[in-house]
């Protein structure tokens, strides 16, 4: 049975070759119990039949925007904020579920927290075959800006790019998805800047399931990951007085470097010298520490080889035979 509620909303579909996961996707959210929305399809040169299988269905709700040409991924879902939408909107990824109830719970939460800004669900987490892998990790149902920054920094908290809802118009006065390399990270800073403007309400409902396919991240080159990585901290740094105003401003920027130190550190001694163009972390830790000068205090130095699985992931990094063993 549908159900009428006084909302109206875009749901968002940036796609390209969506194969069959993107006929389930589109289904699912077909499927809602709440039917005042329309989906909004940005296809940014779909070749596997996707979009004639849309234009197939015939269905009033479907709004397909088409490229001239061929787009990469920021360059599609940078287009997002040049499309009409209603006044509430959500992201989906082509890979993704919305189980019938989505918008129902989206709208009750509204209407329980009409002043907040960014809105979220609890979720499942299901393979690339669609099993059930497990739950979402717990969320509060009240978070400020700074207590979600807490949360991504501590990786206490499975945050992607689909379940969130908002209004479209606070979407378009924090510029949208920034433009980082494979919009990696960028939705991080999304979310921070939308419930900077308020705060986040989460349902404890669990109503969509996220796919975890092979990420765009295993995938980028680790001097893109990287680069996109830096601008994440950059925001972070910028953005203390708004992110966490009654912090110290050394010791919140060591909190911001050690979150970034580690999980490049990480990241290199996992790859093949020459698939990240052949920088060591010892290089990469030299570079942090002069790139810390940037932000700190002449006596506040921050010392990246401080972390004890930073100096393992230094000592095995130096050494052929460590790293194969590793």
């Amino acid at each position: 049975m549908s159900s009428v509620v006084p909302y109206r909303f875009s749901i968002i579909l940036p796609v390209r070759n969506g194969g069959g996961y993107v006929k389930e996707c589109v289904q699912s959210i077909l499927s809602q119990t709440v039917q005042s929305f329309n989906l909004v399809i940005l296809d940014s040169g779909s070749t596997d039949g996707t979009i004639e299988w849309l234009q197939a269905l015939n269905d009033p709700r479907i709004v397909i925007h088409l490229a001239e040409r061929p787009l990469t991924i920021t360059e599609n879902w940078a287009r997002v904020t040049t499309v009409q939408r209603n006044e509430w909107m959500t992201l989906i990824g082509h890979d993704d579920v919305l189980y019938p109830d989505y918008l129902a719970t989206m709208a009750r939460l509204i209407d329980q927290y009409p002043d907040a800004s960014l809105y979220q669900a609890h979720f499942d987490l299901i393979d690339a075959g669609g099993k059930f892998l497990r739950k979402c990790r717990p969320m509060a149902e009240k978070e400020n800006a700074g207590q979600l920054l807490k949360k991504i920094l501590e990786n206490d908290i499975n945050i992607y790019g689909t379940g969130f809802m908002m209004r479209s118009k606070d979407y378009d006065a924090v510029g949208g998805i920034p433009m980082f390399p494979n919009l990696m990270s960028a939705d991080y800073v999304l979310w921070l800047k939308i419930s900077s403007l308020s705060y986040k309400a989460t349902s404890q409902q669990t109503c969509f399931a996220y796919r975890l396919n092979q990420s765009t991240t295993a995938t980028t080159k680790d001097a893109v990951y990287i680069e996109a990585l830096k601008l994440f901290v950059d925001y972070l740094i910028r953005s203390r007085e708004q992110l966490s105003p009654a912090e110290d401003k050394n010791e919140y920027v060591k909190r911001i470097l050690a979150f970034y130190t580690k999980r490049v550190a990480r990241r290199l001694v996992l790859s093949e010298p020459a698939d990240r163009e052949n920088l060591t972390v010892s290089r990469f830790l030299e570079e942090t520490k002069e790139y810390s000068r940037n932000f700190l205090d002449k006596d506040h130095p921050f010392d990246p080889s401080s972390f004890t699985d930073v100096r393992i992931a230094k000592l095995i990094d130096s050494t052929v035979i460590t790293r194969k063993l590793f």
